[in-house]
């Protein structure tokens, strides 16, 4: 189920006017170092695509005090799971995000939240499911190195982009905007731009959502600018297919950007994992956790170093029991770190 229950049968019919309120959720969890994603089936008869979506309902005040419990309960409603950790992310509102609003609905804005929880098997209607999170963004995950669908798909159908440009002037933005996102060979790359590498691959047409929103906004062109004609003929819509990606309904994988560049933004200075950790556990396990968050491999040393100087962790005085191998010693995080997690009672 995703946004198409943000109202219910008992109101009356809306027109575009007004303003319908609902609630997306990005719910992470890390399973055997990778970081994965809670999906669900979208049944919307606009979904003639067959996209997955991001667990979503409506805020319904009779039933919910805060936007924080009306959240938890959609989760659990479909997907029989109870979150942990939770936060707000951001209010998603632009025009014609939601495809009802195209054929004269009413705008439709959500909340969404990030939220942390240990993987769970989903049940429910819903069929709601883990999936790998870098299935979405496979250019995200850099553990093994720079991912070669960078160098050998993006940055070319980037270059012959900015190319598109009537002047030199107009080139040089494009490529200034696209080594400010994926770099270059050697450039930096900014973990922290999950969003904007992927509206930059929107505006570009480079990824599937912007054909469909493209042929769906023909109407509605002069309100939206497009950078390019994706109509033309030109071979476009086959460049994006080439670029690994799943997409997702309405603006969700933009929400999922959204969440994955907080996330890594955070890990930084706080240490939010813990609602992904078991209550004890090594540092390697935590470190893998981090990692599989945010894509990049950390120096072993340095990261035990900051875990214990930092006073985030403390030892357990067990030692964790292998089959084969070095046992390693048992950490649970200190109780000034596990009492930042933000209690459902929320009114956020």
């Amino acid at each position: 189920m995703s946004e198409i229950s943000l109202s219910t049968s008992s109101q009356s019919p809306v027109d575009s006017a007004m303003v319908v309120l609902g609630l997306n959720a990005v719910i992470l969890a890390v399973h055997e170092k990778t970081a994965r994603v809670l999906i669900v089936n979208d049944y919307s008869p606009e979904n003639t695509w067959g996209w997955r979506a991001l667990p979503s309902g409506p805020f319904e005040p009779t039933k919910d005090r805060t936007l924080n419990l009306g959240l938890r309960r959609w989760v659990h409603e479909l997907s029989g799971l109870a979150v942990g950790y939770v936060e707000q992310l951001y209010t998603f509102g632009n025009k014609f995000r939601d495809l009802r609003e195209i054929k004269g609905g009413p705008r439709y804005l959500s909340v969404s939240y990030l939220g942390l929880t240990h993987e769970q098997k989903p049940v429910g209607e819903a069929n709601a499911s883990w999936r790998n999170l870098y299935d979405y963004f496979p250019w995200e995950d850099w553990r093994d190195g720079r991912p070669a669908v960078i160098n050998d798909v993006i940055l070319p159908a980037l270059d012959r982009w900015c190319l598109e440009e009537s002047d030199s002037s107009g080139i040089k933005r494009r490529r200034a905007r696209v080594h400010s996102t994926f770099g270059n060979e050697k450039g930096h790359y900014d973990f922290e731009k999950v969003l904007e590498r992927f509206e930059l691959l929107y505006d570009a047409g480079l990824v599937l959502e912007a054909h469909r929103d493209y042929d769906l906004l023909k109407d509605h062109r002069g309100l939206f600018p497009f950078s390019r004609d994706l109509s033309d003929g030109t071979g476009i819509s086959e460049e994006a297919a080439k670029i690994p990606g799943i997409p997702l309904v309405h603006d969700h994988r933009r929400i999922l950007a959204s969440a994955l560049g907080r996330v890594r933004g955070k890990i930084k200075y706080r240490p939010i994992v813990f609602e992904l950790m078991p209550e004890e556990f090594t540092l390697l396990q935590l470190q893998h956790v981090v990692e599989a968050l945010s894509g990049d491999t950390l120096h072993k040393q340095n990261f035990r170093r900051l875990m214990i100087n930092e006073k985030l962790v403390e030892e357990t005085g067990r030692i964790e029991q292998l089959s084969k191998g070095r046992p390693a010693a048992l950490f649970r995080f200190r109780e000034h770190v596990t009492l930042e997690r933000p209690a459902p009672k929320s009114s956020a």
